[in-house]
């Protein structure tokens, strides 16, 4: 019953929805005879002047030092960072290149948010889940979720793990392409496709055994087929692997967080034995304690959400060096709904993760940048979770650290993205005030590099920014 677009069909849909920035973002093409794209090739490496850019940072947070730099010129070469150092040596090096003032500014690495689902509009009941699964194409999901992804490319995430599809099949997958193949604006993407569940354990579900509703998910059962479903998520796109490790939370006596586990030890160490022999890693939706240790004997690389974390388990995770992202807004945003929906053990899960928190940061657990934005609507701030990670015990430092090189090293592109450094992608950000006084200033953000090429900028040299 689930409206399957093809990736033409999705690219003139989004074509259709933005092209004023495309007109705007995407070089004119270059005539190539047959038979001689490669000789063009070479002949444009020769010939194209490369393009400069100097950065002047009043105030730098580079993503590696505790210490906030003062006065740094930042030398861009086409999409890459090429010096980082005194303003007067990078003036000096480069004289008439474009200057970017930013001395009234703190400039920071491109954020990253290591878990969002770009084709979600927010889900805090039942229906509203199933009305997006019911109601909207593929294709118009699809277009949705372009515009999802510009959205956080202004908000300052210049990087994006997107952790399955929910019922839009690989359409994740399309949005990557044409942002890589510069048709539309937007981050840099890792995606998981379509996420594993076993069969009746993940909406949409009907008593009416006659009818079979879409699913949110692609559903497994036995290693056999787990293998192959592995298989063919990685054929047609998947970054990495994600799975429900459990349902039906509930506390016990003594006040754990507890669930149902969905898999079976053996269809799970299948998975991730699978998906490690193809060389993708794994990601597990776990909340309570027993979905969390399911997937740490399977051997994941990540715990999603992982509510019931206690302290032994933290220290199992820290031992292990599996990251964590916590997706803390994305719950206080939803409880009121599902609670008024019949499940109201989401509103006591606040005060559960917030123990979790203070277990993962004492044990030393490596704590990603992840929000579930598409669990929320993607009108509330990206950066939302900033603001919690602080109260519940972080400096602000290691909150931003969380979404620059922590999780940059999750996706395994910390020599790529996530610092200010020599080799890495041109992806900065800067904001008005400073963020290590004032972490909400991280959703305020002014101006927005990608790759060398300036996605938003309301900034006026030689005055201070206004939050």
């Amino acid at each position: 019953m689930t409206t399957r677009g093809t990736p033409a069909a999705l690219a003139a849909c989004i074509l259709l929805v933005l092209p004023a920035v495309l007109a705007a973002q995407r070089p004119a093409p270059i005539a190539v005879p047959p038979g001689q794209a490669h000789a063009a090739t070479l002949t444009a490496a020769v010939t194209t002047e490369p393009s400069v850019t100097v950065v002047h940072a009043g105030r730098l947070i580079d993503g590696v030092s505790d210490q906030v730099r003062t006065d740094v010129g930042i030398v861009v070469t086409d999409e890459r960072i090429t010096f980082v150092g005194p303003w007067d040596e990078a003036r000096r090096q480069r004289p008439g290149a474009r200057v970017i003032d930013l001395t009234r500014a703190t400039v920071l690495p491109g954020l990253i948010d290591d878990h969002v689902h770009l084709l979600l509009q927010g889900d805090p009941t039942a229906a509203s889940y199933e009305d997006q699964l019911l109601r909207q194409s593929t294709p118009y999901r699809a277009i949705l979720g372009a515009r999802n992804a510009y959205h956080a490319l202004t908000e300052g995430f210049t990087a994006l793990r997107d952790l399955e599809s929910e019922g839009a099949m690989y359409a994740d997958v399309d949005i990557k392409r044409a942002i890589n193949a510069h048709e539309v604006p937007g981050p840099r993407l890792w995606v998981s496709t379509r996420a594993f569940a076993p069969t009746g354990m993940y909406p949409i579900t009907t008593p009416n055994w006659e009818l079979d509703l879409p699913h949110g998910v692609q559903v497994v059962d036995g290693p056999d087929e787990i293998r192959r479903a592995v298989r063919e998520q990685v054929r047609n796109g998947a970054d990495l692997i994600k799975f429900y490790a459990d349902r039906r939370y509930f506390f016990d006596a003594s006040g754990a967080l507890r669930s149902w586990v969905n898999f079976t030890d053996e269809e799970l160490r299948a998975m991730v034995d699978e998906a490690h022999r193809l060389g993708r890693p794994v990601a597990a939706h776990a909340v309570g304690k027993d979905g969390v240790e399911a997937a740490l004997r399977a051997g994941v690389n990540t715990i999603e959400h992982g509510y019931g974390i206690t302290d032994s388990i933290a220290q199992v995770m820290a031992q292990r060096g599996v990251y964590w992202c916590p997706t803390i807004f994305v719950n206080i945003y939803v409880a009121p709904g599902r609670s008024s929906d019949g499940n109201p053990i989401y509103g006591q899960m606040i005060a559960q993760e917030r123990r979790a928190f203070a277990s993962a940061l004492r044990a030393g657990v490596k704590i990603t940048y992840g929000t579930d934005a598409g669990g929320f609507p993607w009108t509330e701030p990206v950066a939302s979770d900033f603001r919690y990670m602080v109260e519940y015990g972080m400096t602000p430092m290691q909150a931003i650290r969380s979404a620059t090189t922590v999780a940059a090293e999750l996706l395994g592109q910390q020599d790529n993205i996530g610092s200010v450094a020599v080799g890495r992608f041109a992806d900065l950000i800067a904001v008005a005030g400073d963020p290590l006084q004032d972490i909400r200033e991280l959703e305020r953000v002014r101006w927005v590099m990608k790759g060398g090429t300036i996605y938003k900028d309301t900034y006026e040299p030689g005055r201070a920014w206004t939050p």
